[in-house]
């Protein structure tokens, strides 16, 4: 018979030290807020800093790219503007791409650190 997943996480925080039980509890899961605020600790958090910010400014640009089209009486004129706004519609995709794809990469980080504990976790009770 298979245990359960409970009987086995409380195995593992068993044979943890309190220190190990601290960081294995950090190691949840987390919500979507919780994946955001995290792109802003390391060293990387000015790149989001940067990032987030053109990407409002991408979307500002958009905003009065598509105000300006309403107001083109030229045709030519009228595809430049609509251009403008594809454009900085594809840049902030881009931007927030990049942010799910960092969230994405801190999420399999942290569970490989999960899994990492667990490892030396079982091998220090095996090799008691």
């Amino acid at each position: 018979m298979k245990p359960k997943m409970e009987d086995i996480d409380k195995l593992i925080k068993d044979t943890l030290t309190e220190e190990e039980t601290k960081f294995y509890d950090s190691l949840e899961g987390q919500n979507i807020f919780g994946m955001v605020r995290g792109l802003y600790r390391g060293k990387n958090w000015w790149f989001t800093l940067i990032m987030h910010i053109m990407n409002i400014i991408a979307f500002g640009l958009a905003i009065y790219c598509l105000v300006k089209t309403f107001d083109e009486e030229n045709a030519n004129n009228l595809l430049l503007w609509i251009a403008g706004f594809f454009f900085c519609f594809i840049v902030m995709s881009m931007l927030k791409l990049y942010s799910w794809m960092a969230m994405d990469r801190n999420a399999i980080l942290r569970e490989m650190k999960r899994l990492e504990l667990q490892i030396s976790s079982l091998s220090g009770k095996i090799s008691e």
